[in-house]
């Protein structure tokens, strides 16, 4: 199986700081070797002014990754055994033993998939169904793989294609001369010593026998020789003569085993498709009878894998390290599923992230995860590449407006000093580009605006969604804010919140114009200056998790 890779991944609608701390940590956990192939990931689209920061630290964007459940490709078996609809019940036997499993895909010759067989299959194929009668020594079977599987030799006639079968009836010319002859005889009144198949040893007068009747072939066991006399009267008659080095009694058991799988493959079988997820197959599968699973693209339906359902009995969970968040409702899909082995955030603690296992979780009061990141390289004594630092240094001016955040820490500072020094830029300067770089107010679609920094909670039961967007200026707002607000309300109606924020923030003069759409009652008690209806002027106000988040919890508290 393939072994489950290990993302470090930030929050629902990335931000800078959930892209640059996942692009740090990564970075750190491969140096120190803890994760050799830790690779950063983001679920959702990046902002311009991120694209800009990568674009100048020479880095591509991170793996985008919307869904951490386990899917069937991931952990299915991609070096599968199998067998082909040709092949005889020997050759699948012999497969199925050496690799000791109990079933097999069937294919065509064209790769395409045909079927299921199961150990318990092949039985079928050297038991017959009934007793007694003519159909105990009838089999279907092709005189090509016949030969193949007990190495004969043919001695004249030359034999039908592998894929021509046909009903042979064995007789094996054991008992007298005369009990043959008549046997053969009595085949000749019944119409069918066309498909006698006689096996014998040293015995020339039933091998004369067999050909003298127009039997269809005869097969010489135990090496005896066939005389140039038989070859050649056989090859006039068109009688087929084979000869083996098995006795009689094992050549008669042998040529069972040459029937073809094709005839007891179960043709109706359940397949799963690459990206069908484990938890789902989990309860599909439960109740299906059948023990092996092909797993099949998407594109042209071929077979690239096999679950077994003793697969998913415990199967492999992604493995992630979160940063920049803590809570399931901001995290990337199916995160319930994922093996969470740590945590590095600056955020409140929601109580809804569970783990199986004892987890490392690091949650500071500082103004960026990047300050926190950064902290780890200092304190293992490593110092990032002149990449990385940058992107640490953009987190930290990000999210503490370079410095200017009611959020800002000592160790934000010494860390935005420290991680400038590495990658060699000036804090203020690269502040100065880093907001100058695509206005969303004046450039971005509704779409881009509402979720280029939006976080989702929930507080005493509501919903609520804050979007956050940072300009230089808000010369462009007020031409924008009906086509906002009704972008905002389409959203609040479609994801059915109970709050629903847009702040829109001015990092140089440090105020925010706010559109809020939900209950008027905790509109009513928002600590802002409200403007209209749904709009609110709050001056001083640029942190969302300092200042904006708990004004908000403060006006759901006191309109319960």
């Amino acid at each position: 199986m393939t072994i489950p890779p290990f993302y470090v991944i930030g929050h629902k609608n990335p931000d800078t700081d959930a892209i640059c701390s996942a692009i740090g940590y990564s970075a750190l956990l491969r140096a120190v070797g803890e994760e050799p192939h830790a690779t950063a990931a983001r679920c959702g689209e990046i902002s311009q002014r991120t694209k800009w920061v990568l674009q100048r630290a020479g880095l591509e964007p991170p793996l985008l990754l919307t869904d951490v459940r386990m899917s069937a490709g991931m952990i299915c078996h991609r070096k599968v055994i199998k067998v082909n609809v040709n092949d005889t019940f020997l050759t699948a036997y012999q497969r199925m033993l050496d690799a000791e499993i109990r079933c097999v895909p069937v294919e065509d010759s064209e790769g395409n998939l045909c079927g299921i067989l199961r150990y318990f299959d092949l039985l079928k194929l050297l038991l017959p169904a009934h007793t007694e009668g003519l159909s105990v020594r009838t089999i279907h079977v092709s005189l090509s793989k016949l030969a193949d599987t007990l190495r004969a030799v043919n001695h004249g006639v030359e034999l039908p294609s592998p894929e021509f079968e046909e009903d042979l009836i064995l007789l094996v010319g054991a008992s007298s001369q005369a009990t043959v002859d008549q046997r053969l005889k009595q085949a000749i009144q019944e119409g069918n010593i066309g498909q006698f198949l006689v096996i014998c040893g040293d015995r020339p007068i039933v091998q004369r026998y067999a050909i003298d009747h127009g039997a269809r072939a005869l097969l010489v066991t135990g090496g005896n020789p066939v005389s140039e006399e038989i070859s050649t009267y056989a090859a006039r008659k068109g009688v087929v003569v084979l000869s083996c080095l098995q006795d009689t009694a094992s050549a008669s058991t042998l040529i069972r085993c040459s029937r073809t799988v094709r005839h007891v493959m179960e043709t109706k079988f359940l397949s799963i498709y690459v990206a069908d997820p484990i938890s789902r197959l989990r309860k599909t599968l439960a109740i299906v009878d059948q023990d092996l699973f092909p797993v099949l693209d998407h594109t042209g339906g071929k077979m690239i894998g096999v679950l077994a359902k003793s697969d998913l009995v415990d199967p492999p969970r992604m493995r992630i390290a979160l940063v920049d968040h803590n809570e399931y409702a901001q995290a990337v899909n199916g995160v319930e599923e994922a093996e969470i082995t740590e945590v590095i955030d600056h955020h409140r603690l929601a109580g809804d992230l569970v783990s199986r296992e004892p987890i490392r979780y690091l949650n500071e009061p500082v103004g960026s995860t990047c300050t926190l990141v950064g902290r780890k390289f200092f304190h293992r004594g490593l110092m990032p590449g002149p990449s990385v630092a940058l992107c640490l240094c953009a987190g930290i001016v990000s999210d503490t407006l370079c410095l200017m955040s009611p959020t800002t820490t000592l160790l934000d500072r010494e860390m935005l000093t420290w991680l400038s020094g590495v990658a060699g830029v000036d804090p203020k300067q690269f502040t100065e580009e880093f907001f100058a770089v695509g206005s969303l107010i004046a450039n971005g679609s509704t779409d881009e605006i509402l979720n280029a920094d939006r976080k989702s909670f929930t507080e005493q039961g509501m919903s609520i969604s804050i979007a956050q967007v940072e300009e230089r200026d808000l010369v462009g707002f007020a031409t924008r804010r009906d086509e906002l607000e009704n972008a905002l309300q389409l959203l609040f109606e479609r994801e059915h919140y109970d709050l629903l924020v847009l702040a829109v923030t001015d990092v140089a003069l440090h105020h925010s114009m706010i559109i809020a759409i939900g209950n008027e009652s905790v509109l009513a008690k928002l600590p802002f200056e409200r403007v209209d209806g749904r709009l609110f002027r709050a001056s001083g106000v640029v942190s969302r998790k300092r200042q904006i988040f708990p004004a908000v919890c403060e006006a759901i508290h006191h309109s319960v």
